[in-house]
Formats: structure tokens, sequence, C-alpha cells
């Protein structure tokens, strides 16, 4: 039983790796691919070709030796030169084309998946995934980063040289079976009065002596492939945790949190160092095994054919050859013994990497499937018959910080009955008490909530203002220029930021910086207002996006963010709790219990 339920490990991760092996072979780079892997398998046969070479010289040279012949050793010596020159040009060109070729696959990979988890917002649904455990089967993987960067490069290394090495093994095996089966002669014994020949006995002592290897060391290694998966998770946590450190250290530090953060930071890394532990444990436990395995191995040959020699019966060199032999064709049946830390760090990856390429496709499929819940393209904002939920099954605090939510749930829906219409060239606050979904419903406008029902169509190049803004990590000019990469002249630069009241940074377009860190929340905020005012944006969606500005700030960036918009004939649609915030906008809107949910606000007069 125990053998079937391995088999069907092995076999199920070997169907895995294919799956992740696949692409890159039949990707645009297919043909350098495979030139690299055929040039790379003749430089391992020609390894094994020069070996057998070298067990021939063996029986040569020691002959020579032995016959004290000056002249046959004097010749063997440069015929040793030769191939080892020859020896070392292919192993050289071996190294150099495999670490090319992994180069280029881990490029590839890389490239492959970062477009796969960008694509269609796959990272944020992920991350819906993931930390509200919206499908409690198939969680969303733990840390992306480190898949797309550790993973892979591991995964592309331990394959090409796993696969290497068991294609060296496979032909030194077929290479030196037979030479050994020839040199080892028959060993004949009487079993109850009768005689026993067995023909090629080294050869069965040696699939003998490393069945039993293989097998020991799989039942004392097996361990270690547990462990080298939980190690790359639990090492992958610890540095994700001292990035968010990192990342909110201001806060942190305006809190006293140091030791709150300390308490947390060495919890984890104690998990990291058990781990570790006990990895280093089970590594003890099979390098005890695989020590004596490897040094026995050395004087298993002279043991058993010793008694040839002594004889008379085999010369020095036919020893020799014998014992190299039997070393090549040990060293290839014992491969799995050899790299059986290799083969579980390997497993270990490829099965957190096909966890993510099963994620991300599931990811995918939610988008196709997941989907009552339509946005499309139109001139003005319109909702017909909309309901937005909470993920299924999922209590409102399992979200955290990477996915902010204020919204109480009500039995599993947020927002229920919305019908709803905003025409062109208007301006409208959208406000209600913290928890009946303004957060949630813009993200559904925005087209990246996946649960709920109805449809809704919205201006297909609006603009979403976000609370907390992003800006990327270098100089200032990318920061009011992302996410688009085009050149904006300095002067139409500095004109936003004046608009804006961020006229001193004026000067320090180029500095880099992490800005998002470097400014303060109401910096923030307002040059992400500016980034807006060097887009053309006709339909803008601002959520409390001056919650951190005193009023005559947020009045100077609304007004500069309004004619803007309306400049274009546009319409801008904000959340906010701000009573000056309604002076800004032409008419208000409120969310609150019951059907309909959305409702002018008392004294609100509509907008012509």
């Amino acid at each position: 039983m125990r053998i079937v339920q391995t088999w069907r490990t092995v076999h199920g991760t070997g169907a895995s790796a294919l799956a992740l092996i696949r692409p890159f072979f039949a990707s645009e780079h297919k043909v350098r691919a495979w030139s690299l892997l055929a040039a790379i398998v003749a430089l391992n046969l020609g390894l094994v070709w020069l070996a057998v070479w070298f067990n021939e010289w063996n029986r040569l040279f020691y002959d020579a030796l032995q016959e004290r012949n000056a002249q046959e050793f004097w010749k063997q010596l440069g015929r040793f030169a030769a191939l080892a020159a020859v020896f070392i040009l292919a192993a050289v060109y071996k190294f150099y084309l495999t670490q090319v070729l992994e180069l280029r696959w881990r490029a590839w990979m890389t490239r492959h998946y970062l477009d796969r988890w960008l694509s269609h917002q796959a990272y944020y649904r992920l991350e819906l995934r993931r930390f509200a455990g919206a499908a409690p089967d198939a969680p969303g993987p733990d840390n992306p980063d480190q898949r797309m960067q550790e993973d892979i490069q591991q995964f592309t290394g331990y394959t090409l040289s796993l696969s290497m090495g068991l294609l060296h093994a496979v032909v030194t095996l077929a290479s030196f079976v037979g030479i050994l089966w020839t040199l080892s002669g028959s060993f004949t014994f009487d079993v109850a009065g009768v005689s026993v020949v067995v023909p090629g006995f080294m050869v069965w002592l040696a699939v003998l002596y490393c069945a039993a290897g293989s097998y020991l060391t799989h039942r004392i290694g097996k361990p270690q492939i547990r462990l080298n998966f939980l190690q790359q998770r639990r090492e992958a946590d610890f540095r994700h945790h001292l990035v968010r450190v990192r990342e909110a250290s201001e806060a942190i530090a305006l809190d006293r949190g140091e030791s709150a953060e300390l308490a947390g930071l060495q919890g984890r890394f104690d998990r990291v160092l058990d781990n570790t532990w006990a990895l280093i444990r089970a590594q003890k436990n099979l390098i005890w095994f695989t020590s004596f395995f490897g040094q026995a191995a050395v004087v298993f040959p002279f043991l058993v054919a010793s008694g040839r020699f002594l004889s008379g019966a085999i010369q020095l060199g036919t020893l020799m050859q014998i014992a190299s032999a039997f070393g090549q064709v040990q060293g290839a049946l014992s491969w799995f013994v050899e790299q059986y830390t290799g083969i579980a760090a390997w497993k270990a990856t490829t099965d957190r990497l096909t966890g993510f390429d099963d994620a991300l496709r599931a990811a995918r499929l939610q988008e196709k499937e997941e989907g009552e819940l339509v946005v499309t393209a139109a001139e003005e904002l319109r909702m017909e018959d909309v309901r937005i939920n909470l993920p299924p099954g999922v209590p409102i605090d399992a979200f955290t910080a990477a996915v902010t939510l204020d919204d109480a749930p009500r039995n599993g829906v947020l927002l229920d009955g919305l019908h709803w219409g905003v025409p062109a060239g208007r301006s409208v606050l959208l406000r209600g008490a913290s928890g009946m979904g303004k957060s949630t419903l813009f993200r559904a406008i925005a087209g990246i909530w996946p649960y709920g029902s109805g449809r809704i169509e919205r201006p297909g190049d609006a603009v979403f203002l976000p609370q907390k803004p992003y800006l990327p990590v270098g100089t200032l000019r990318d920061a009011l220029c992302y996410p688009e990469a085009r050149r904006i002249d300095d002067d139409a630069l500095r004109e936003a930021l004046r608009q804006v009241g961020l006229e001193a940074l004026g000067d320090r377009l180029d500095e880099h910086a992490a800005w998002g860190q470097t400014l303060s929340g109401g910096e923030v905020q307002r040059l992400a207002i500016a980034r807006v005012l060097l887009r053309p944006a006709r339909w803008v969606f601002a959520d409390e996006a001056s919650s951190a500005l005193d009023a005559v700030a947020e009045e100077q960036a609304y007004r500069a963010l309004l004619g803007h918009v309306h400049a274009q004939g546009g319409t801008l649609v904000s959340i906010g709790h701000k009573p000056t915030l309604a002076a800004l906008h032409g008419e208000c809107w409120e969310l609150c219990a019951g059907v309909p949910p959305l409702r002018r606000c008392p004294g609100d007069t509509p907008a012509l």
C-alpha cells in the first residue's frame, strides 16, 4: 500500500512538473530552447563516452605499472592528458550551456507569470481569495512574490540538474553494465548439492546494494519533502512581514508599536528556526546513511573481486577496471540516494509553483464564471437592479488592510436593488454611515469587485481616486505620470502641482524617493489629484480622496479637479463624510438601509 501511495505521489508530481515545463518548450523561444537542450544532452552523452574510455585506460595504465613497462606507462599518461583535455572542454560547456538554458527559462517563466498575475487584476482576486478565504477549498497562494522570484529560480535549476543527472545515470548504467558483466565473470555456489552459477554476479550485487540503499534513503529522507515546503513558506512569511514593518514604519512609530512588532516578528522567526532545526535533523539522519553508503561502495568491489586478483586469475589493471566499472554502475543506480535532498527540495518547489499556477487559473475562471455583475462601457453612469455581496461565507473581520472594507455584512448582501443614473456634466456627492457599502460600490463600478449581480454601465476611461493612493518608488516625475510611461512637459507637471498647492515640489521632479512614505498623507492625496489633472479624465470617481486635507486645501484641490473634469464635459462622483464637501458638489445622494438603498440627501434638490 505504501509503495502504491509513493508511486501516486511521484507520478502526480511528475505530471505537475510536465505541466510547468511544457509551456516554455512550446513558446516562441522553443527553437533556441530545444537547441540548447539538445547540446546539453549531447555533452552529457559525450561525458559518459569519455568515462568508458577512462575505464579502459584504468586497465592499461595499472597493467603497465604492474609490469613496470615504462614505455606503456608514458604512453598511457599522454592518452590520459588527451582524454582529460576533452573532458574539461565538455564539462565547461555543459555547465555554461546549462546555465544559459536555465537563465532563459527562468526569464521566460518569470515574465509569463508576471503577465498572468497582473492581467485581468488576478493579483487583486488572489488577495481577495487569500485574505477573505472566499474559497476555503482552494485558498489563494501565500507570498506570490516568492513564487515568482525564488520558486521559479529553484524550479528551473533543480529540473535541469536533476533531469540531466538522471539522463547521465541511465546512459552510464547502459554503457557500463555490459562492461561490468563481462569483467565480473560468474559466481558458483552449491544449494542442496546442486551447483548454481550466477553470471555477471557483480552486476546483481550492485543492483541489490543500490536497491536497498534507495529504499532506506526514501524511508529516512521522506520528512524532508514536507519540511522543505514549510521552510519556503515560513521564510517568505517572515520576509513579507519585515517589508510590512518597513512600509508602515511611521504609523508603527507613532503608535509606539515596536514591542508588538518585535514580538510578532520574533514569533514568525521562531517558526522559521523550529522548521530549520527539524530540517537539519532530518538531513543529518540522511547524511549518516548516505555517507556510510558512499564509503562502503568504495571498498565493496575490491572486497568482492580481491579473491580473483590474489589468486592470480586477473591482473591489477583488470581489478582497477572492475572497481571503476562497479563504481559507475553503482553511482548510476545510486542516483536516487545521492540526489534525494535535491529531489525533496524540487518536489516542494514544484508543489508551491503548481499551487500558484492553479490559483492564477482559478482567478481567471472566476472572472469568466462569477459574474452576474456585468460592467460595460457607456457614455454615462447607469445601474440596473444591482446587488453587491460579500464573498460567500466570509465574516467581515477576515479582511485585512490589503483589502480595506468597512461594510458590515447583512446576510452576505451589502446593497440590493440599486437603480441609479448619473448623466454627464454633474458633480455628485455620495455619503452614508460607515458600513453601508460606499467603497465597495465604487469597487463594483470600477469592475474589480466580483461578488454580486446586475448591470453597471460607466465610461470606459473613468479614473478612480482611492483614499490611500499608490505612489511608485522612483522620481517624482514617475509618481506624477503613473501609470502611464509617456513624457509630460515639465511646465505641465509644475502647473498641476501648483493647482493643488504643491508648488514647492516643482523643483524636485527628478528626485528619487519612496514618495508614498516621504510625503504626508495629505500631500499624497493632493499629488494623486494632480496626477488626474495631467490626464484626459472626463469621469472621476473619488473615494474619500481629500480625507487628510484641511478645508482650505480640500477646496483648492477639489476646485482644480472640478474645473478639469467639467472643462471636458465630464462628471465627478465623490464619496465623503465632511460637511464641507457638500458645497463643492451640485447634488448629494445617501446610502441607507432598505430598498431602494440610494436616496437623495435631505434638503437636496435635483441638479439641472
